[in-house]
């Protein structure tokens, strides 16, 4: 295979993660029709039935027969899911019973109209959000949909029937389907069947006859639907082709003699969201053009310093036109900015867009029908052609009988430059221009013999300037038209009149009232640009913040608390953090807050998925849940009780809190790591010890008590003039022993006082020749017939230490050059400037070669200069030896000497001995 022909491995880890997520994933197969009575449940039971008597397992979940004695008859032998019931406004409705349906896990399930809306209360607000959970634990979906409930085909089929449809489902769901069944019968089959009272009811079909089953609408819902599937069967072919495509990159050939082409598609859609009412089917146009093309696509809203002002409802429109974008596919964004097309034009570039999708604007009415057209401004379709003439513009015919979108279903108010209200009048900033108008005209009062009129021009036009700066468009249009009136008035001739001697005068009024404007506009853009750059900045910093300080938290309360108090800090209100225990379980706060619900957060961390307040799941719910998702797993859920709820609904806030969450995960997860590290590393060096423990002991402490054991019982054998050698045998392995002991329990002594007990050092003036000596002494069981030689610096002052200890240390270093090293020894003691240098010397091969550059390491516990070896020891004498020089202040070191052996280098403090009148009285 060649290099060029070879797999790309990322692509085969997605799509082996793909199919694996497909494998778990259950298979929805969906009856699709053109309306109502082509016999889309008949269809689905006969099929359960068929699939019943070959054995599977199916349970019919919901089955609307509306009446049907035939379609009835074929539940027989099926299995019925009981209802749930639910009292809504002192009704009994029959509902779906998720619970029951994921709790019985069939083989297959029948869910019968898809577009249904689920009573209130319920987990779902639709009932293909039912689907899309049970299709999550792996159970198989049957359902049936009419082609009238498609969300982007709800205007199309609105303009056509004049009937509005408020129950739709998203194209996605269709989209995702693994089957999709076409049930169709033609226009005039379907009219006998309502007139025979095979669709409804007498009284209903004769209405329906003459509105919606009307012979033409038949036809073309008929014809939407043949097309709607031939789109889903071509994305089954576009998919079967890829996959054969990377088969055959895999395999080399695709068994027919060649290699599939790519599958070529245009540039991505940017659907434009406007304030009109009309902005709905303009996003279902753009979802239904990019299921055809096969392409993504995105929608964006620009917010002008005009639009800022609309009104909370319109605003709240604008919002939900945009959350219906996304529900059916589609990157959101709300931008800003004055020139509309230029805001349009470089999301298009930025996202590599190219084909612009605008609704066509209202006809103009009344007197605007009669008014010359002018070049400027330009439409926005001609501004867009201007600024981007590469891309393809398509304009998007309005639906009169389109659904009109109701307000959001959350309402707050304005706290953030991205979500404005509309702007209340700021009377004192009118009060304000009123003040500067009049103090204007009185300071220019006594100037008017000494200035030029132009002078005064000048003084009035800085004062609409001062005006616009700090109050913004409107005052500083009043400022305007009340400096061009008083200027007239107190100081053009005639004074006193408003009547003008030269004509010229009105061009100056038109001049000073139209750069007033002009200045008021450009302070009020300027304003908005700067209150957005402001909220950009302050999103910006606070991740900026939660990324520093999280970066330096070391436990997970510490990551709960600076990720709540960021959340808070950005959307006010209330936030919690809720992290999972040792058993993979929520934890709940113990006094939870007002509203909030441990069952909804429980959901979100067990599904992965958001839910309560400005979603699909439990959008009743007055907190917002949001599962922290790390690269691993989930790690907990963020609750959130925003102080302005609708700021949820705008993309830049929500896309705000997902990466809040996300950071907060991502730190969830990494102190757990660092905590599982921690714990690794201090298990590791727990069993290292312990073996080093047992090692040392089970050589070192049984031969001693082995050939305690043997002396012992030779002595009744022994005759008795052997007893005396015998015993000293004993003798010389008790000493062993006890040695041994004393060395474990010298390191426990000392290692306690140097991690926080106390260390006793009986620290006196003591002879270094003295203690040298008292070493060797005590070294002499150990050292046997080795020479041991001295060389220490004539006329050592006294030295203050524990002479014990320091003692303990020689003897030890003494042992260590016995056991490892070669005679002679040699033990010397030299002054330096602050510092005693004490040094025991062998000449034997040296240092280890493994331990060259590291021969700290020599001092640690257990640690041995051969790790297999006769030679008694079990690693701790210069342990103790680092110990006891550390409790003095100093140091010890290792290294080769020069010709050969090991040197042991002790570094003490000193300082100079008192007086001997000193010393007397102390």
């Amino acid at each position: 295979m060649s290099p060029d022909a070879r797999p790309d491995p990322d692509a085969l880890l997605a799509q082996l993660r793909s199919d694996e997520a497909r494998a778990l994933r259950g298979k929805l197969r969906i009856y699709f029709g053109a309306s109502a009575g082509v016999g889309k449940t008949w269809a689905m039971l006969s099929a359960a039935q068929r699939e019943h008597a070959a054995g599977r397992d199916v349970l019919v979940g919901v089955a609307e027969t509306h009446g049907r004695s035939e379609t009835a008859a074929l539940l027989a032998g099926l299995e019925l899911l009981p209802p749930r019931e639910v009292d809504y406004r002192g009704r009994t409705l029959a509902e779906f019973d998720l619970d029951a349906a994921l709790a019985r896990r069939p083989a297959v399930l029948l869910v019968d109209e898809l577009a249904h809306t689920n009573a209130p209360g319920s987990r779902h607000a639709k009932r293909w959000q039912d689907v899309q959970e049970l299709l999550a634990a792996g159970i198989e979906v049957w359902s049936a949909l009419n082609v009238q409930h498609l969300e982007s085909l709800n205007g199309t089929v609105g303009a056509i029937t004049g009937v509005r449809v408020h129950e739709t489902v998203p194209d996605t769901v269709l989209d995702e389907a693994d089957e999709v069944v076409l049930v169709d019968v033609t226009p005039d089959e379907l009219a006998a069947r309502l007139a025979a009272g095979k669709v409804y009811l007498p009284q209903q079909a004769e209405r329906a006859a003459q509105n919606f089953f009307r012979k033409g609408n038949l036809i073309a819902l008929r014809e939407i639907a043949l097309r709607r599937t031939a789109e889903h069967v071509e994305d089954d072919v576009r998919g079967w082709r890829v996959e054969q495509s990377g088969a055959a990159g895999r395999n080399g050939s695709n068994g027919q003699g060649g290699e599939l082409q790519a599958w070529n598609t245009s540039g991505a859609i940017l659907a434009c969201v406007g304030p009109h009412e009309g902005a709905a089917q303009t996003v279902r146009t753009a979802a239904r053009l990019a299921g055809q093309l096969n392409v993504r696509w995105h929608a964006a809203y620009v917010e002008t310093p005009r639009l800022q002002r609309l009104a909370a409802e319109e605003r709240d429109r604008i919002l939900a036109v945009l959350k219906l974008a996304e529900e059916l596919g589609a990157a959101t964004a709300v931008l800003t900015g004055s020139d509309v097309a230029e805001q349009l034009a470089e999301q298009a570039r930025r996202l590599n867009c190219a084909t612009l999708v605008l609704g066509r604007p209202e006809p103009p009415t009344g007197w605007r029908r009669w008014w010359p057209a002018t070049p400027l401004p330009l439409p926005l379709p001609r501004a867009l052609a201007r600024r981007a003439p590469a891309l393809d513009i398509m304009e998007v015919g309005r639906a009169d009988s389109s659904r009109r979108l109701s307000r959001a279903p959350i309402a707050g108010t304005r706290a953030d430059d991205d979500d404005h209200e509309k702007a209340p009048v700021h009377w004192p900033g009118y009060a304000w221009a009123t003040a500067a108008s009049v103090a204007l005209t009185l300071v220019c009062t006594p100037l008017a013999s000494v200035l030029e009129l132009s002078n005064i021009v000048m003084l009035f036009m800085l004062g609409v300037v001062g005006v616009a700066m700090r109050f913004g468009r409107g005052p500083s249009a009043l400022a305007a038209l009340l400096n061009v009136a008083a200027f007239d008035y107190f100081f053009v001739p005639p004074r006193l009149s408003f009547a003008v001697s030269d004509v010229q005068y009105v061009l100056t009024f038109a001049i000073m009232l139209g750069v007033g404007l002009l200045v008021g506009q450009l302070m009020a853009g300027l304003r908005f640009a700067a209150g957005v750059s402001t909220s950009r900045e302050r999103r910006a910093r606070s991740l900026f913040e939660l990324t520093r300080e999280l970066s330096a938290a070391l436990e997970s309360t510490q990551v709960v608390a600076l990720g709540a108090a960021a959340v808070r800090g950005h959307f006010g209100g209330h936030a919690l953090v809720l992290v999972t225990d040792a058993a993979d379980q929520l934890v709940l706060p113990k006094s939870p807050p007002e509203g909030f619900d441990a069952q909804v957060a429980d959901w979100a961390f067990r599904h992965g998925q958001p839910a309560g307040l400005a979603t699909a799941t439990l959008a009743a719910q007055p907190w917002h849940y949001v599962p922290l998702q790390a690269p691993m797993r989930v790690r907990g859920v963020l609750a959130l009780s925003p102080a302005q709820p609708r700021w949820l609904l705008i993309p830049e806030q929500a896309q705000q809190l997902d990466t809040l969450a996300r950071q907060i995960a991502i730190a969830l997860e990494r102190v757990h790591y660092v905590e599982v590290a921690q714990q690794a590393v201090v298990e590791m060096e727990s069993e290292r010890l312990r073996n080093a423990l047992l090692g040392a002991i089970s050589h070192d402490v049984r031969t001693p008590l082995t050939a305690l054991i043997a002396l012992a019982e030779s002595l009744q054998t022994l005759p008795p003039e052997a007893h005396a050698e015998a015993a000293r045998a004993i003798v010389a392995q008790a000493h062993e022993l006890h040695a041994l002991v004393n060395n474990l329990l010298d390191m426990a002594r000392l290692e306690s006082g140097l991690a926080g007990g106390a260390v006793n050092l009986r620290r006196d003036w003591q002879s270094v020749e003295e203690v040298v000596g008292s070493a060797i002494r005590a070294a002499r069981p150990a050292l046997g017939h080795t020479v041991v030689q001295t060389a220490l610096e004539p006329g050592l002052a006294l030295v203050e230490f524990d002479a014990v200890l320091i003692e303990r240390v020689l003897v030890n270093l003494i042992e260590n050059a016995t056991k490892y090293g070669a005679p002679p020894i040699v033990v010397g003691a030299r002054a330096e400037p602050g510092t005693l240098m004490l040094t025991v010397r062998d000449h034997g091969p040296g240092l280890p070669a493994a331990l060259l550059g590291r021969e700290q390491k020599l001092f640690d516990k257990f640690t041995r200069g051969e790790t297999e070896s006769a030679t008694p020891g079990v690693g701790l004498g210069l342990a103790i030896c680092r110990a006891v020089v550390s409790a003095h202040g100093g140091e010890i070191a290792a290294a080769n000497a020069q010709g050969g052996g090991a040197e042991f280098t002790v570094t003490l403090p000193r300082r100079e001995p008192p007086e001997p009148a000193e010393e007397a009285q102390l």
